[in-house]
């Protein structure tokens, strides 16, 4: 197929996708200096078919690429006569799978970057921050042979217009994220029919609780090594649904990937608010997240005030100055990359404080048989010593500890009275795991912790909002059991609680216990319900972490490499333990060597790591860690808009960093 000149004339053949799969090619004629959007004309004006084919380009199969620049001409896109193009729709129909188990068809964008066919998406369902959602590949349910193979419900939105124009694929637009123009609590698109507002509705009310049956066949992850599979089937946010192999009518699910949620506002996200309700929801449920028995209680108590609400008269979601956003909503326990800087008052104190108690510390590592023993225990400055008695703390401390980076999870029993902190440190050798036991002040304890943990100090404006967000979650669990209510018999118990618990306790023993547990959240609106089990959902241990098992360099053995809103995490795959964890903020650069497969990172102090992935595609893990440091450049930005040319910098394949 050698063409002479530019001026050669010659045939090219193109597929019709519109005319139907037993009609032939049409053939054009053209010469290599022609422009693929003389090409597009010649063809529409051959077909002789009278439509919009505005939302029409070529794809060229072979080569499993779009041909969206439309000046370029064939011999600058490297067509020759064999190449085997095919002129088709750029918006498909896709069956979409969202958090709250519904599935829609509308129509999506092929021929776009990922990040861009889910801002459309997004755009459309009145989801704000898109940045924060992505697609994924659903994992298939397996069926019994005796299960009926019931059509699943779609609910068609192939209607309703997408909202966002076809862009030019080199230009990377700032988008608005301005709050939406609403009409009777909804987008006009939704307005226009009874149809459409049901499906709305559907979209911004969470769904009835589902029969344990249901819950018992869904898939749940039975290991770490099942998670990193799940997170092996996000697509690739650089590139188009077609350059995946995604085709139309296909089935993809979109779900929240990065944990960063930001600029909340009840009042204009009931759907965002929603449907992460729901994936918090679910992901407890289906134990893809751990939590104690005494959570699971309280779970499921706000899962059944949010049912009850949801189910009386519509109600919109109102935003009290304390929940105006998710930073105020959550300060306490949201897992931020970098907190606000000291406030000027903070600056001029010029005594550091601190705080001072008899604790009880715990080394289960070591080899001893001994349990807690008790020391009069110092904090200042993100680090704890301390001494023998209260009387020796002038002195000098048996240890010091320094908290920077470390890992606080809450240890707590309410009922129990045990109140402990469970802090992995940072050692040149892993992490070295420390208990403390509270008598008297817990909250102010693992406030400090926390703080310490993002290199804060005492000092820090947010402790007091951190104690308060403490001792509130603590209050929720206290129970009253001579609280007697009326509504023992419409609860619908085993479908509030995972499988886990559904086996271990009957439905009369866990009824009373999460009626037990509702009386303290009986009283929140539906806003603050939804919010305060998010902020339960947050300050689990293992929020926001997305698995990838790995193999790192020099290792012999497969390892889970975790990925955090902040950082990254080392676990030993056998016995789950914690082994190293690295802040984003100590991050020097990354880089990714496309051709052996591996990631390379380089943190402050000549610290180095490289990483081979053996669940997922490294690509995967390089746009998760750009992502998240994309996420942490949202709030020093004061503009409106989402950067999208910074997002592909960060995340984009083949680039170093």
């Amino acid at each position: 197929h050698f063409l002479s000149s530019p001026f050669t004339t010659w045939d090219l053949s193109v597929t019709v996708e519109d005319l139907g799969a037993d009609a032939p090619p049409i053939t054009v004629s053209v010469t290599s200096d022609l422009h693929i959007g003389g090409v597009i004309l010649k063809l529409v004006e051959k077909s002789q078919v009278k439509r919009d084919w505005s939302d029409h380009a070529l794809w060229w199969e072979q080569k499993q690429q779009w041909l969206l620049r439309t000046a370029w001409t064939l011999e600058k896109c490297g067509i020759q006569a064999d190449a085997g193009l095919i002129f088709m729709a750029q918006h498909k129909s896709l069956r979409l799978g969202l958090p709250n188990g519904l599935t829609l068809r509308l129509r999506a964008c092929f021929s776009g970057p990922v990040f861009r066919t889910v801002l459309g998406i997004c755009k459309m369902l009145n989801i704000r921050r898109p940045e924060e959602l992505s697609l994924l590949r659903p994992v298939e349910e397996k069926k019994k042979k005796k299960d009926k193979d019931l059509s699943e419900e779609l609910y068609d939105l192939t209607e309703v217009p997408l909202t966002s124009a076809n862009i030019d694929p080199g230009c990377f637009p700032s988008y608005p994220v301005s709050r939406p123009c609403l009409y009777n609590g909804m987008p006009a698109h939704f307005a226009d029919s009874l149809k459409t507002e049901k499906v709305y509705k559907m979209l911004s009310v969470s769904q009835p609780a589902p029969a344990p049956e249901a819950i018992a066949k869904l898939y749940r992850p039975a290991s770490v090594v099942d998670k990193a599979h799940i997170h092996s089937r996000w697509l690739d946010s650089s590139r188009s649904l077609m350059q995946q192999g995604v085709q139309e009518n296909d089935r993809l699910w979109l779900r929240f990937k990065y944990y960063c949620f930001h600029d909340l506002e009840p009042k204009y996200d009931v759907v965002r608010l929603t449907q992460m309700y729901e994936q918090a929801r679910w992901a407890i449920l289906l134990e893809d997240i751990d939590c104690t028995e005494e959570e699971m209680l309280l779970f499921g108590a706000i899962q059944y005030h949010i049912n009850k609400l949801s189910l009386s008269e519509p109600q919109t979601m109102t935003s009290s100055p304390a929940m105006d956003d998710l930073d105020s909503a959550l300060q306490g326990l949201e897992v931020k990359l970098d907190g606000a800087d000291s406030s000027p008052q903070d600056m001029l104190n010029l005594t550091a404080p601190e705080l001072n108690d008899y604790l009880k510390i715990f080394r289960p590592k070591r080899l001893t048989l001994k349990g807690y023993k008790q020391y009069w225990f110092k904090f200042k400055d993100a680090s704890i010593s301390y001494y023998k008695s209260k009387e020796e703390s002038l002195g000098e401390p048996i240890q010091q500890i320094n908290l920077k980076g470390c890992e606080a999870a809450p240890d707590v029993n309410v009922a129990g009275q045990k109140f402990c902190i469970k802090l992995l440190i940072p050692a040149p050798e892993g992490m070295n795991e420390v208990y403390l036991r509270c008598e008297n002040q817990y909250s102010r304890w693992m406030a400090a912790c926390r703080l310490a943990s993002k290199e804060k100090s005492l000092a820090d404006r947010l402790f007091q909002s951190e104690v308060q967000s403490i001792r509130s979650f603590l209050a929720m669990q206290q129970t009253n059991p001579n609280t007697h209510t009326d509504d023992s018999m419409s609860i619908n118990t085993h479908s509030l609680v995972s499988p886990r618990y559904s086996k271990k306790y009957k439905v009369k023993q866990l009824t009373p216990r999460i009626l037990e547990a509702y009386q303290n959240v009986a009283q929140l609106s539906l806003t603050d319900a939804l919010l305060r089990f998010l902020q339960i959902w947050q300050a689990l241990p293992d929020f926001g972490i997305s698995f990838v098992v790995v193999r790192f360099k020099g290792s012999r053995k497969d390892e889970v490499l975790g990925i955090a809103p902040n950082r990254l995490i080392r676990i030993d795959l056998g016995v789950g333990d914690v082994v190293k964890t690295w802040r984003y903020n100590n991050m020097r650069q990354w880089n990714v060597n496309w051709d052996i497969r591996q990631v390379a990172i380089e943190f402050d102090g000549n610290v180095n790591m490289a990483f081979s992935c053996v669940t997922a595609d490294c690509k995967i893990v390089h746009e998760f860690i750009g992502g998240y440091i994309f996420m942490s450049t949202r709030s020093r930005e004061q503009s409106d808009t989402l950067n999208e040319e910074l997002f592909h910098k960060l995340t984009g394949g083949h680039e170093a960093l």
